[in-house]
């Protein structure tokens, strides 16, 4: 596949699927500096895709199938970076947390927020 058959099956992927795209970025990544990130590498990823696509699915599946995977990684990369390591002499000059009410709010906030993203309809997921 030549480059311009791949920038046109690219620009009709975006323009029957762009929607489907932002709702499931922003379904994977709350906050919006790393969802535009995680949308700039799906677009990416799914430019590349295309001199891959056979026509052996629907344009949509693969699509969501591109998007899904970039997403997923996107995931495990952040949070494996979200874990910082502290050296054993560092604890001692880590500030400790005074504000139990505000600690009881985060865990209070944190346990029902499962059950609230269950209550959405799964395409809001």
């Amino acid at each position: 596949m030549g480059r311009r058959e791949q920038d046109a099956l690219y620009q009709q992927a975006i323009a029957g699927h762009a929607a489907m795209i932002r709702r499931l970025a922003c379904g994977y990544e709350a906050d919006p500096d790393r969802r535009r990130d995680l949308l700039q590498d799906i677009h990416l990823d799914l430019w590349r895709s295309m001199e891959l696509f056979d026509g052996r699915c629907a344009l949509r599946t693969w699509v969501y199938r591109i998007a899904h995977n970039v997403a997923a990684s996107h995931i495990v990369r952040h949070r494996r970076s979200a874990h910082r390591l502290v050296d054993v002499e560092a604890l001692d000059t880590e500030p400790a947390s005074v504000d139990g009410e505000a600690q009881a709010k985060h865990r209070h906030a944190a346990r029902k927020l499962p059950g609230l993203i269950h209550q959405l309809r799964p395409a809001d997921r």
